[in-house]
């Protein structure tokens, strides 16, 4: 599989997204390679096979459209590796926007890519973020023959509360009442899936920070006082659902986070090595709500390079 990458720009591409796109390969270029031959190798093969597809619309919610990004590398007729991004912000602010250069680990190694939006807590409370994010699940492999996802190499991953966006959309049975929001069509619906999942400090609990030491208020804004709020939380938690069966999961998570307690990540790591799912814990010693230093980054990224050769078939 190539490791160096290009792009297409679409002609319908808005100003701002250009914007963006220059700044991501004006990144990827200084950040991934030392060597001006070696930058100025990257710029040139990622000008040409990679297509940009920006706000493709996947479902709808309140009235409001649900956004998402695909990078999708060109020139192949066959099944890509492929990655869905969620970004955090606590359920209740961020966008897209602010993601792309989390994409760039893996398009760098020749992976498609899409980008999730979902409703915030000001536009929907919850569980519209859950129902939005296995709408765009779904989305992909309605999708999958016409961007090439590879829905055997799916991984999805994400931040903070991204991270339990990622957990839950790949946890969730299919009875567990969120995805009645996108019908099923028999024609095109398969089981949904992942081949792994990669979680940033990701909240495994919720319930937990709706009250007691570890109350957090962007939690309780999300869950927005509803009847039966707590009952609710424990729905959306993926500890909630961990069984035998499950795809593997590595998490990464400092120890010292402030704002997603560690021990979720702890506890999400017994419960899951309780039925043997395949999992890791990537403790970053020190380490706060992100922000981690390059040495920490860098080797959590080996970490997680090696675990999906370990446990996703056809990556090595």
């Amino acid at each position: 599989m190539p490791t160096l990458l290009n792009m297409t720009l679409k002609k319908s591409i808005k100003p701002s997204h250009l914007v963006k796109l220059a700044a991501i390969i004006a990144i990827a270029v200084s950040t991934l390679f030392a060597q001006e031959t070696d930058a100025a190798r990257w710029a040139t093969l990622f000008a040409n096979h990679y297509s940009f597809h920006p706000d493709i619309v996947y479902g709808t919610g309140n009235n409001i459209p649900l956004r998402l990004d695909v990078w999708e590398r060109r020139h192949t007729n066959q099944p890509v590796p492929t990655v869905i991004y969620i970004h955090g912000g606590g359920w209740v602010f961020g966008d897209k926007a602010g993601a792309d250069t989390l994409l760039m680990p893996y398009i760098q190694k020749g992976w498609n890519a899409v980008n999730v939006e979902y409703r915030m807590a000001s536009q929907s409370l919850a569980p519209a973020a859950v129902q939005d994010t296995r709408c765009a699940l779904r989305w992909v492999f309605r999708n999958a023959t016409k961007y090439h996802f590879d829905t055997d190499r799916l991984v999805l991953t994400g931040h903070s509360a991204g991270g339990h966006l990622a957990l839950i959309t790949g946890l969730l049975t299919s009875d567990a009442g969120f995805d009645d929001y996108c019908p099923a069509d028999p024609a095109s619906d398969k089981p949904l899936h992942a081949a792994a999942i990669v979680n940033w400090y990701g909240i495994t609990d919720v319930a937990d920070l709706l009250s007691g030491p570890n109350r957090k208020t962007y939690a309780v804004m999300w869950l927005g006082g509803q009847p039966g709020s707590v009952d609710l939380a424990r729905r959306l938690s993926p500890l909630t659902y961990v069984r035998a069966g499950l795809p593997p999961i590595i998490t990464i998570h400092g120890d010292q986070d402030p704002t997603v307690p560690y021990s979720q990540a702890v506890r999400l790591h017994q419960a899951l090595d309780k039925v043997k799912v395949p999992n890791e814990l990537v403790t970053i010693n020190g380490g706060h709500h992100g922000g981690f230093n390059d040495a920490q980054t860098e080797d959590a990224y080996k970490r997680i390079w090696s675990f999906l050769d370990d446990h996703v078939p056809g990556l090595k």
